[in-house]
């Protein structure tokens, strides 16, 4: 995933980008620049293969400064990770600039086409045919936002773009088509990101971007409009996370510091949605589902990508047995390839820790057009999936941003149970007495998650005994089985040793 970060303001804007790229690094990168835009309109670009350090590097030995900018981390999907193929990437006048998350399918198409019209390319990337896309409408329009809307037209694929023209003094154009894109406001001075964290130290009021979307930024104002120039009221929203969230804290790195968070996010996702006296759940953000849609659900589908999968999973062996109810788990990237049964009798639960994973952004859109209603379980207040579900389940688990999930799984999890609780109460399939017994094993969660994690000095020796094995099967029958997939992904990404979940009955079957 490209990290895309922009700034216009009164702050020094080269120590900004390079650190909110700094807070991006969790993405994965090969490569990372920045292009800023001085008093004098002269535009310069800096990049580098590598680390961060290594741009920064280069900017020490060749310094730059100006009132506006944009920064980019790079993981190369066209052209290989080089300095040349970082972005930022400019057109042919080296005035128009352009960072860029996503793949662009028919840049081939387009790279002819400019030939045609005399455009020289210095890059083997997809991203540098939008610079010169622009540069060519700019020509026939005259004018830049007309230029970057009618270029917009043009693309196929999945995009997220910061685009500066150094002849539009401190104005910064970001469009989505696909992956997020986050603007913060502050006082004279706001800011592109691919995610929250980099700006949580800034500003704790943003919103985010719809798919077909551009925001027009300047120093005094945004604008947001559809690709067509019809104008989009956004719906800006505070962020509760504290920055320091966002931050390592001591820790060695953001998936250990998110290990320990487990308790507190397993207690925050809790908090104030059931109660220990009478054992009752109580689920706010319902926009359209009734407690009368609730018990009328004949079947529950939940759709969901990777963790969220497996977390799922584990919800389809809960919900089935506290409220007898029909579950079906699909992943989000098959679920509309299998034309599924769908009605108003169905409710579709999606779970993302982003709010924003593409695959099921389309299975939650799909079951809409088919009549269902859509449940959404997700970490972040204002995405596209909560924007667009008929109710929300938030996990208050803050900011993850390590690649391997931890706390987001786990409070998901919580998520998961507690809608298990709601609908086994509605529907009359749990006693009080029941449901009592059920809030207090929940309530005692945090505490075991703490002494758990107190444990880690045995655990750490118990990897030693392990640590020259290169195949591992996880085993697990029940609930526990989705458990042994999400303990065998953890492995997966961490360690790049083999590893495979499998259910405990299976291993005689071969």
């Amino acid at each position: 995933m490209c990290g895309i970060v922009g700034y216009v303001g009164n702050k020094q804007v080269v120590p900004l980008i390079i650190d909110c790229l700094r807070k991006l690094e969790y993405r994965g990168y090969d490569s990372a620049g920045i292009a800023v835009v001085n008093e004098s309109h002269d535009l310069e670009i800096r990049r580098a293969e590598g680390k961060l350090r290594n741009l920064e590097e280069v900017i020490r030995l060749s310094p730059l400064d100006g009132t506006y900018g944009i920064g980019h981390t790079r993981w190369a999907t066209h052209g290989r990770p080089t300095e040349e193929n970082a972005h930022p990437h400019r057109d042919c006048t080296g005035r128009i600039v352009v960072v860029h998350n996503g793949i662009i399918e028919n840049y081939l198409q387009l790279k002819e086409q400019l030939r045609k019209t005399d455009h020289q390319f210095v890059t083997e990337t997809d991203t540098e045919i939008i610079a010169h896309l622009i540069e060519e409408y700019l020509k026939e329009h005259h004018n830049f936002e007309k230029a970057v809307r009618r270029a917009m037209l043009d693309l196929k694929g999945i995009f997220a773009l910061a685009i500066i023209n150094a002849d539009e003094p401190d104005m910064i154009i970001a469009v989505r088509q696909g992956p997020p894109v986050v603007i913060g406001l502050g006082d004279r001075e706001f800011f592109v990101a691919s995610d929250i964290p980099p700006i949580l130290q800034h500003t704790r009021d943003v919103f985010f971007l719809g798919d077909g979307e551009m925001a027009i930024i300047n120093r005094d104002a945004v604008r947001v409009t559809d690709f067509e120039a019809n104008s989009v009221q956004p719906t800006i929203q505070r962020i509760t996370w504290d920055p320091i969230m966002a931050e390592k804290g001591g820790f060695k790195h953001f998936m250990l510091k998110e290990i320990y968070e487990q308790p507190r996010s397993v207690r925050d996702t809790m908090q104030s949605r059931i109660s220990l006296d009478t054992g009752r759940v109580f689920l706010d953000a319902m926009k359209n589902i009734t407690e009368a849609d609730f018990k009328r659900f004949t079947s529950i589908k939940i759709a969901a990508c990777g963790t969220s999968w497996h977390a799922g999973l584990a919800g389809k062996y809960m919900i089935e047995q506290l409220a007898r109810i029909q579950v079906d788990v699909d992943y989000a990237s098959e679920f509309r390839y299998r034309d599924p049964v769908m009605d108003e009798n169905t409710l579709l639960l999606v779970i993302s820790q982003s709010g924003e994973t593409a695959d099921t952004i389309a299975a939650l859109r799909e079951a809409k057009e088919l009549g269902a209603k859509a449940l959404a379980i997700c970490n972040v207040q204002g995405s596209m999936i909560v924007r667009e579900a008929d109710g929300t389940i938030l996990t208050h688990a803050g900011p993850e941003i390590g690649v391997a999930s931890t706390k987001a799984f786990t409070a998901q999890m919580v998520a998961l149970y507690l809608l298990g609780l709601y609908l086994g109460e509605l529907r009359g399939t749990l006693s009080v007495e029941e449901a009592k017994h059920h809030a207090q094993q929940l309530a005692e969660l945090p505490v075991k998650l703490e002494h758990l994690l107190s444990e880690a000095d045995d655990i750490e020796e118990l990897s030693k005994e392990f640590f020259r094995v290169t195949d591992f099967l996880y085993l697990g029958r029940g609930i526990n089985f989705p458990v042994a997939l999400e303990g065998a992904l953890k492995l997966k990404e961490i360690s790049y040793i083999h590893a495979e979940g499998y259910p405990a009955g299976e291993m005689k079957h071969g």
